[in-house]
């Protein structure tokens, strides 16, 4: 199993012209099962399994022999844009421990492990998951179990988002946590079987801080980030693209960007347009939209110094603050899919139950 996330998915790509002895002792060295081989540039054309070598040596081979005589193709790839929990599931299914991240022209541009992604660059932003609600409104489903905990499609909602996170990059995670902890703390530990480091910003039980109060908890175990900080509610259901939302806050030139969602209502009745009294046209139930957040942003480091410490504070009003200091607030279109988790109907929705 991969440990070292400072590994380099090209440590484990080899060309066809390589010696099976070479692609044996990157496997007993890295602790991997497969080694990938490839064109120049990238171009993925097959896999080489520990399991491959030995049949191969069993059956007369010599480790001298190139790997081009004992390649196979792939039981499986996977596209950039396919979620971590997604691979992961599919690792399981299929038994596999490694599996290839291909760009559109086949090209290896990363490798899902057993506990990490491994890619050509690692994010250097840290990421805040707001996860201390008590989720009142899914009533008794949130009794005994933390609303970010709840299953969806056999993991806990809040195992996706950091799941997502890792798959995106980010390897340094904040879980904010207050009712029920010990249940988070315990199935996240440091967040090594996930891929990344995982901390905690523990509230006081009888003092929620709110979604935006826990972030002032980063200094309190003497943390500075140098990067914009991805901050995110517990409790969604999302596949945003992490990489596209932190370019565009910096595009932007932002004190904060807001992740943003469309929010469509359809009147359920004819909607008659009128001037000087007179019928202009019937509108038969039609359908307005609105621009509503998403729960979802990047916020520079040099704002957390105006969160105030130990009171509750909705992340909202930062923003108010920048609005009054002249400070820009910039908007990000979320294009993927979204769901607020907040109540029983919308949990079932993505549980596909509705």
């Amino acid at each position: 199993m991969v440990t070292n996330l400072n590994l380099q998915f090209s440590e484990l790509l080899i060309s066809e012209d390589s010696t099976v002895r070479k692609a044996l002792s990157i496997i007993d060295q890295l602790c991997v099962e497969s080694v990938f081989v490839v064109k120049p540039g990238g171009l993925l054309v097959g896999v080489v399994t520990e399991e491959d070598i030995r049949k191969a040596l069993l059956g007369g081979s010599d480790l001298t022999d190139t790997v081009r005589t004992i390649m196979r193709k792939p039981r499986a790839q996977v596209g950039a844009t396919e979620s971590r929990a997604e691979v992961l599931d599919l690792m399981h299914a299929l038994k596999l421990h490694e599996v290839p991240v291909l760009d559109p022209r086949g090209r290896v541009t990363g490798i899902h492990v057993d506990d990490a992604v491994i890619g050509p660059r690692p994010c250097e932003n840290w990421a805040v998951i707001m996860a201390g609600g008590k989720g009142t409104r899914l009533g008794p489903l949130t009794k005994n179990m933390p609303k970010p905990m709840l299953p969806v499609a056999g993991r806990p909602i809040l195992e996706r988002l950091v799941l997502h996170l890792v798959g995106s990059g980010i390897e340094r995670i904040f879980l904010s946590v207050n009712y029920l902890a010990d249940i988070i703390e315990k199935h996240f530990g440091d967040g090594s079987k996930f891929g990344c480091s995982i901390e905690y910003l523990r509230e006081e039980t009888d003092t929620p801080l709110g979604t935006g109060g826990p972030l002032r908890l980063l200094e309190d175990l003497g943390y500075t980030p140098q990067a914009p900080i991805l901050v995110m509610n517990g409790d969604l259901i999302t596949s945003f693209s992490v990489d596209s939302f932190l370019e565009a806050h910096r595009q932007l030139r932002a004190a904060a960007t807001i992740a943003v969602s469309e929010y469509e209502h359809q009147v359920p009745f004819g909607v008659l347009e009128s001037a000087g009294g007179q019928l202009v046209r019937i509108v038969e139930k039609p359908t307005r939209s609105w621009a509503v957040n998403a729960g979802i942003y990047v916020i520079e480091p040099r704002l957390l110094s105006r969160i105030p410490r130990a009171e509750l504070f909705p992340i909202t009003k930062l923003f108010d603050q920048c609005l009054v200091a002249g400070d820009k607030v910039g908007l990000w279109s979320l294009q993927e899919d979204w769901q607020d988790i907040g109540r029983p109907a919308e949990l079932a929705q993505a549980r596909g139950q509705v």
